[in-house]
């Protein structure tokens, strides 16, 4: 039960984190526009660090 409460904490300090530098960085007017544009962010900044040790093995095998 630890490790759920614990895990909750991290997800939502991670998550008001996010909302505090999309505040600081666009404002109150464009939060919700910032919001999607820093999410497309992180979102393709954990795509390509997911990937790219995939092809650096498949790169070392040819």
């Amino acid at each position: 039960m630890a490790l759920i409460r614990t895990l909750f904490w991290v997800a939502l300090f991670v998550f008001f984190t996010f909302c505090f530098v999309v505040l600081f960085e666009y404002g109150t007017h464009d939060f919700v526009a910032g919001f999607k544009t820093e999410y497309t962010r992180v979102e393709k900044f954990v795509k390509e660090a997911v990937h790219k040790p995939a092809d650096k093995d498949k790169e070392k095998k040819k």
